[in-house]
């Protein structure tokens, strides 16, 4: 363990109880995984988006948001005594080059706490410069902030893994990205922070014993089933399980039409969480090569390159751990399982978005004619699905139940000989039935771009009620939401305007 530095702004709250380090977290890794960090205080702190449904997950107090101190302690103005914040070491390669050592530049772990869902992490981000900035200044924009909050909450409510947010403070602090803004902070949340990079730093320094605790440690925390297994066999046991929870996470994102944007290998998570949302966007009009990262010059990171890029990824992660797997041909199966790992559960994904039950030889080539469709005349993603949903449960009793979906192409006898495939290979199956289980796996709310611009305007002139509205709609985004109906709708002209890029 390490030493931690001297706190001139400790209090010493017994509401703060709950914040008592727990054992088995990260930081019990030691000094050569992370460094004690003292957060940079803020001016005028104040509230700006709290997730009561996530306190009361984490079986906080009831009265969290209403303590002074809590609102010090996530803004990172004050810890309690004999508490140290820390920031994490690890390195990475971004936009496919080495970039070497990385770390925590401006998020602070605040240590791992108790709750009834298990160990979690808590982890302030733009609490201020630590030693990995990087000649940054640590901080994080509001702007960025409330895209954060929203967007790990949003993905949480589609049932997609993801890091939480527990919170965002706001301060009249100026920060220079693009143009002067106002500082925030969010706090996140997660079983673990912990990324491929991570893995990556130790192994290109040559700290094998490093590396090794750090696998033994991710084992023994998040994958018990494989502590039983010993030497190289757990190591590729780990590198497998990894690989299939990215599988799986990256059939979820092209599913719901999701961009990362930004994904470089010290974002990626080993427990497949969606991880650090920078640049992030849902689709609007379907197209498989949308770049919605304006940094991105080369697209390395568009919608439909995500899959590879993971397996890239991977592989990287193979990399680093070949000291422990020691032999090439283990790692390869494990790496190697990604190919029938991800089309298969993109398949049953489209299966389940279609309302289809089985599996027929014809269905990818269904899916893959309804796709090219979509992008030929850039259908809305979300509304499409939403409506053929719709549509599908409405057919039970009405002739005129696709006219809705069908509205939604410009060349609609390419969408009425799909239609009419598609009707056959539903068959006989209970359209209302179906159309119900639709409607539970096409959400009708999204964090589209520009919704997320509004709570963000309005948040800039101090009114913060868009950004819980927002949350407590994508928190149920399979619902109706009847008084909020305007934002499951397609999205405005200058939605496309708005630039998202590595600061955002």
């Amino acid at each position: 363990m390490f030493d931690r530095p001297a706190n001139p702004d400790a209090i010493s709250k017994a509401s703060l109880a709950w914040l008592n380090a727990a054992e088995g977290g990260f930081v019990s890794l030691g000094a050569e995984f992370a460094t004690p960090t003292e957060p940079t205080p803020l001016p005028a702190a104040h509230w700006v988006g709290c997730n009561e449904a996530l306190r009361a997950e984490l079986g906080l107090p009831p009265d969290l948001w209403q303590q002074q101190e809590v609102l010090d302690l996530f803004t990172g103005n004050a810890l309690p005594a004999a508490h140290t914040t820390y920031a994490s070491v690890y390195s990475g390669h971004q936009f496919g080059q080495w970039a070497g050592q990385l770390g925590d530049g401006r998020a602070l772990n605040l240590g791992a706490i108790q709750t009834p869902a298990g160990l979690q992490e808590l982890q302030l981000k733009g609490a201020g410069p630590t030693p990995y900035s990087r000649r940054g200044d640590g901080r994080a924009v509001l702007r960025s902030s409330i895209r954060e909050f929203l967007a790990s909450e949003a993905m949480h409510g589609l049932g997609i893994p993801t890091t939480r947010a527990l919170c965002v403070t706001g301060s009249p602090a100026h920060v220079r990205r693009e143009e002067v803004e106002t500082a925030a902070v969010v706090t996140r949340v997660a079983p673990s922070f912990v990324r491929f990079g991570h893995f990556e730093h130790f192994a290109s320094n040559g700290q094998i014993d490093e590396l090794r605790a750090l696998a033994d440690h991710v084992v023994t925390a998040h994958f018990p089933a494989l502590q039983d297994k010993q030497g190289a066999e757990r190591y590729t046991a780990l590198l497998h399980e990894v690989t299939q929870r990215t599988a799986a996470l990256m059939a979820q994102w092209q599913a719901v039409g999701f961009c990362h944007g930004v994904m470089n290998t010290d974002n990626m998570s080993v427990l497949g969480l969606t991880l650090d949302y920078g640049p992030f966007q849902y689709l609007d009009g379907f197209d498989a090569n949308h770049i919605c990262n304006h940094s991105d010059h080369q697209g390395r990171y568009a919608y439909a390159r995500q899959p590879q890029i993971a397996y890239w990824n991977l592989f990287c992660l193979g990399q680093a751990l070949m000291p422990l797997i020691d032999e090439q041909a283990p790692a390869l199966a494990a790496l190697e399982s990604y190919k029938d790992t991800f089309p298969s559960a993109m398949d049953q994904a489209m299966r389940d978005k279609l309302g289809l039950s089985g599996t027929h030889e014809g269905d990818r080539a269904l899916v893959e004619d309804l796709l090219q469709a979509m992008q030929q005349d850039r259908v809305d993603y979300t509304v499409f699905w939403r409506r053929l949903s719709m549509a599908v449960r409405e057919s039970a009793h009405s002739t005129h139940a696709f006219e809705p979906v069908r509205d939604l192409f410009l060349h609609r006898e390419v969408f009425d000989a799909w239609c009419t495939r598609y009707l056959e290979r539903l068959g006989q199956t209970n359209r209302q039935a179906a159309g119900d289980a639709m409607l539970r796996t096409n959400p009708k709310y999204i964090l589209r771009n520009h919704l997320g611009e509004l709570a963000i305007r309005q948040a800039k002139a101090g009114n913060f009620a868009m950004v819980q509205d927002l949350l407590q709609v994508l928190h149920a985004p399979f619902d109706e939401h009847p008084t909020y109906e305007a934002w499951a709708g397609l999205a405005p002209e200058w939605a496309s305007s708005i630039e998202i890029s590595c600061s955002s």
